[in-house]
Formats: structure tokens, C-alpha cells, sequence
């Protein structure tokens, strides 16, 4: 009787809030240049989050640095003819190391890795090469954290330069963003032709600006976290 007993107990255990709270944790990875470096994840991006999953659940990892092209990130990147700077990694590295140490101590039921990035290289004019180098980023992640799940979020350049008159591959590189991300099995993007018109941080007033308002990066960050909460959810319904 009192084996049945410590059975039974020991089933419900497991069974448990307790047992099950590392499957709900889900880790958010935040990375890319200028418009990423100034959205501050706290104003919309986090508290969104956990509305969704709880705050206990949510762990948001973020790296971003002003004015960089993807070469920084990934390490193969080649032009598409000539010589060009050296692609480096080391942007990549520092955020990993980041990664790695809020992975020390949890397990993800979910990892999901957003990117807002793109505006150097399409004034440097390399839009044809950036879907291959962005493919080849995201697959980098996913061998280093070891998971072939990752979901994906994108920003898509705004309407800055349509034309490509200052920035001659603008148009390239935000279609290319907006390839990749729709190929993705886990993949989706985010509009931010509507966040660059009206006052910034500085209280300046803006149209089609390269960056954002004051208030179109709390829009972004919310958007993002949509995206990232659709995702999930998605997979959650489908069973994978």
C-alpha cells in the first residue's frame, strides 16, 4: 500500500507546475545594427512577452550595434565580385556569448531569433549576396545552439530609399530580408514603413527617415513580440 501510495505522489510531482515550468520558458534573441541598438526591448518587446508566457518564462538576449554589415555576424560572407573588407564574426561571437550564458542554467522550450539588420549593406551595394548570407547566419545559430526549431523574425527595411538613390541596394537587400524570412519553415517578418514619420528621441520631426520615432520603436518592439508570440503559438498548435 505505501509503495502505491509514494507512486502516486511521486506522479503528480512530476506532473506539476514545477515539473513543467522549463518547457514554457522560451528565449528571445535580439540582434542586428542601428534600429535594433535603439529599441529598448523593456518599453513593449518584454512586457508583451509576458503577458503571453509569464515572467518567469521569458529570457530575452540582446546585442546590436550601430552602423555594421552582416559580415560581422557571419563569418563566410563574400562579396559578389571583387575584394571587400574581410568578413569577422566578431559581432556574432559577442552575442553568443551571451546566448550561451543564459543557456547555461535553462532549457528553451523555444528559441526564437530576431534580426533588424541590413541598412549598411545596401549602401555598401551588397544586396545580392544578403539572403545567402543571412541564410547562412541563421544556420549557424541553429548548429551552435545545437536546435533545428528556431523560430525566426525579421525586420524589413522601411521606405526610407525606395528609389535606391542614396542607398543604391536598399530595395534589394529589404526584398531579400523579406525572401528569407517567408522560405523559413519557422519564419516571419515585420512592416516598419510606417515607424520613421514624426518626432525621434530628440524631438526632432522626421519623414522616411533611416531611423525610427520615439514611438515607432515601441510599435517595433511590440510588433516583434506579436510575431514571436504567433510563432510559437503556431507550433504549439501543430504539435511540432
Amino acid at each position: 500500500m505505501n509503495r502505491i501510495r509514494i507512486a502516486i505522489l511521486l506522479s503528480l510531482y512530476c506532473a506539476s507546475p514545477v515539473g513543467a515550468a522549463d518547457k514554457d520558458r522560451h528565449l528571445f534573441i535580439l540582434s542586428g545594427q542601428s534600429n535594433m541598438a535603439r529599441l529598448d526591448p523593456d518599453v513593449s518587446f518584454t512586457p508583451t512577452l509576458v503577458k503571453a508566457f509569464g515572467k518567469e518564462n521569458v529570457v530575452v538576449v540582446k546585442d546590436a550595434r550601430t552602423g555594421q554589415p552582416i559580415r560581422r555576424w557571419y563569418k563566410k560572407w563574400k562579396p559578389s565580385k571583387g575584394d571587400a573588407t574581410a568578413a569577422t564574426g566578431d559581432l556574432y561571437d559577442r552575442l553568443m556569448e551571451k546566448v550561451r550564458a543564459a543557456m547555461k542554467a535553462d532549457e528553451f522550450a523555444t528559441v526564437t531569433f530576431i534580426w533588424m539588420q541590413g541598412e549598411r549593406d545596401a549602401r555598401e551595394a551588397h544586396g545580392d549576396v544578403y539572403a545567402a548570407a543571412l541564410r547562412g547566419l541563421i544556420a549557424r545559430v541553429s548548429e551552435d545552439l545545437e536546435r533545428t526549431d528556431i523560430h525566426l523574425v525579421v525586420g524589413r527595411l522601411s521606405d526610407f530609399d525606395l528609389a535606391d538613390r542614396r542607398y543604391p541596394h536598399w530595395t534589394k537587400v529589404r526584398n531579400a530580408l523579406v525572401e528569407v524570412a517567408e522560405a523559413h519553415p519557422r519564419g516571419s517578418w515585420v512592416d516598419t514603413d510606417d515607424l520613421n514619420d514624426g518626432e525621434n528621441d530628440r524631438g526632432k520631426r522626421i519623414e522616411n527617415d533611416l531611423h525610427y520615432t520615439a514611438r515607432g520603436y515601441e510599435i517595433l518592439g511590440r510588433r516583434f513580440a506579436e510575431k514571436s508570440i504567433e510563432l510559437i503559438k503556431n507550433r504549439a498548435h501543430e504539435g511540432n
